[in-house]
């Protein structure tokens, strides 16, 4: 008669104590539920982005995303730090300290200009927070580092190209790394109204190509010498 009694006692600390996760690859789920999350908020922004959504499309919980990030703001800062950690991973694999000067400018400035063509929720995650004043990277103990190593590149290219007799002293890597991500980054985040107001199809493979030659062309022009 203690049986059913036994085994319903039983049962009851494992439904109270349920862990938050349904996978034995944790780290697996956090990088599922980060790639979902990056559309949820490029597409909608941080207040119009819903945690119900991202659990769905992951087969997760909102309780595993909150046990994993925290809240809705800690999940949208860690999706702004991945995005960001993955372009500056895939700049160390251009091994720009292999090739000369120019060279390395060049591979930089279209590897830049792609990126941002083929990751438009980068830019809208980008375009996001600066509408937010940057309120959220403000908080966070990773940005700076993730970023040394893109000034450090384009610092080591400069600083070999004035050796070379290539580059104009007096320039700050610093300031040419916000021009090609200028260039790179208006071509998406103005392409609907730039193209609308002008009448011109800025998603033409023969506009992008021309764009990106351009692109490519004025950052070498400016920081060449002569």
């Amino acid at each position: 008669m203690n049986e059913p009694v036994q085994r319903s006692r039983a049962a009851r600390p494992a439904s109270k104590k349920a862990a938050p996760t349904r996978t034995n690859d944790p780290e697996r789920t956090k990088a599922n539920i980060l790639e979902v999350a990056e559309a949820e908020f490029g597409e909608k922004g941080l207040a119009g982005a819903r945690i119900d959504e991202i659990a769905a499309a992951t087969n997760t919980s909102k309780r595993m995303i909150y046990y994993y990030f925290g809240s809705k703001e800690g999940l949208y800062l860690a999706v702004l730090e991945e995005a960001y950690r993955r372009v500056r991973d895939v700049e160390a694999e251009l091994h720009l300290q292999d090739l000369e000067p120019e060279e390395g400018l060049r591979r930089l400035v279209a590897f830049t200009f792609d990126h941002h063509l083929h990751h438009e929720n980068y830019i809208r995650l980008v375009m996001s927070e600066n509408i937010h004043r940057g309120e959220y990277l403000a908080q966070s103990p990773r940005i700076q580092e993730l970023n040394v190593p893109a000034i450090a590149a384009i610092k080591n290219l400069y600083e070999r190209g004035v050796k070379a007799g290539l580059f104009r002293r007096g320039l700050n890597p610093i300031d040419i790394h916000a021009s090609i991500s200028a260039l790179s980054f208006f071509n998406v985040s103005n392409r609907h109204t730039f193209g609308l107001i002008f009448k011109l199809d800025m998603a033409s493979p023969a506009y992008i190509a021309e764009r990106r030659e351009n692109v490519v062309e004025m950052i070498v022009r400016f920081v060449r010498k002569g």
